[in-house]
């Protein structure tokens, strides 16, 4: 592989960010960072626990300051939490410095993995039509990454293999 950028997962939760950027970094022999799991070990406590306690704004605040600090590093795969792409400083410094990839599904099938789920705490709280509005507003900003995946009907390694046959090309 000849890029030293990262290579930045973004989309919604329940996209798979986690998952797939897990098995890329294995099959890239690469560092991989979950930056909600960061957050969490930063501040012993899940990412549900700081949404009840601190509110959202904490939370953005210090998703900011570390998704930061974490896109420093140089050949590591990276996660981002749902809508840190949704904050500018961020966007602009994976638009201009890494490689990023939207992990695309079917509002719906987001809607099926995330409603009623305690661990995400926007989701936990809405509606379905406030999440499926919720999405819709996010696509436009993910529609800003470098690559879109769509996801539909792709297993685990199908989605990898794209990914790697792109991320090869840089």
């Amino acid at each position: 592989m000849k890029s030293k950028k990262n290579l930045v997962f973004l989309g919604m939760m329940g996209s798979g960010k986690s998952s797939i950027g897990s098995i890329v970094s294995k099959k890239l022999n690469i560092e991989f960072i979950d930056v909600d799991h960061e957050i969490e070990k930063k501040l012993n406590m899940k990412i549900s626990k700081i949404f009840e306690s601190e509110g959202e704004n904490y939370f953005r605040e210090i998703e900011e300051e570390m998704t930061l600090k974490i896109l420093k590093n140089k050949k590591t795969v990276i996660s981002l939490g749902g809508g840190a792409f949704l904050n500018n400083k961020i966007k602009k410094e994976i638009l201009d410095k890494h490689i990023s990839f939207w992990l695309n599904w079917d509002p719906k099938t987001i809607v099926e993995r995330i409603k009623n789920n305690k661990k995400r705490p926007i989701a936990f709280k809405s509606s379905k039509n406030e999440l499926l509005q919720l999405i819709k507003d996010r696509y436009l900003v993910y529609s800003n990454a470098l690559y879109k995946i769509n996801c539909e009907n792709l297993t685990k390694n199908e989605i990898v293999n794209k990914i790697l046959k792109i991320y090869e090309a840089h």
